[in-house]
């Protein structure tokens, strides 16, 4: 595939739609030079949106994790797992370091849990065999359940 770029006297300025890797290089390294009339600021600003908009996708993804297990858990009491009651530890540790590092989203937990949550329903009816109806359309757990709620096996 040959590379799109422009030529800037005998340096080729790497463009976003040719070689987005080359393009993310130099844009940092015009960044760092102080270059910022040289910068591509469309494809910048759609990039640095991307990268908060990550953020949030990794929130909403540890929840779904949760959420799963958690439904699970409930409806399928005689199936539960070490693995289950792990998998939902290690995401809230997942969830708790994405808020840490971004206070930011803790504005939107409520739309994350909701998001997470349509994935989550999905997913467990595949998971489990029950029908979906099974669950409820609206997430049951409230945030401290999400997070806190004992899932320990019995002899644990």
């Amino acid at each position: 595939m040959a590379t799109k770029a422009l030529r800037n006297s005998t340096y080729i300025v790497p463009t976003y739609e040719g070689d987005f890797a080359a393009w993310a290089h130099h844009q940092a390294m015009l960044l760092r030079a102080g270059q910022l009339h040289l910068l591509d600021k469309g494809w910048l600003a759609e990039e640095i949106d991307d990268l908060g908009r990550e953020q949030y996708h990794r929130l909403e993804s540890a929840l779904r994790l949760i959420l799963t297990h958690l439904l699970k858990w409930d409806h399928q009491p005689e199936r539960r797992s070490r693995s289950w009651s792990a998998t939902i530890r290690t995401q809230r540790r997942h969830a708790e370091r994405q808020l840490q590092k971004n206070p930011s989203l803790q504005a939107r937990l409520e739309e994350a849990v909701t998001d997470a949550y349509g994935d989550a329903r999905g997913e467990a009816s595949g998971e489990t065999d029950l029908p979906l109806k099974v669950f409820p359309e609206n997430c049951p757990y409230d945030w401290d359940t999400i997070m806190a709620r004992s899932i320990e096996m019995p002899d644990e």
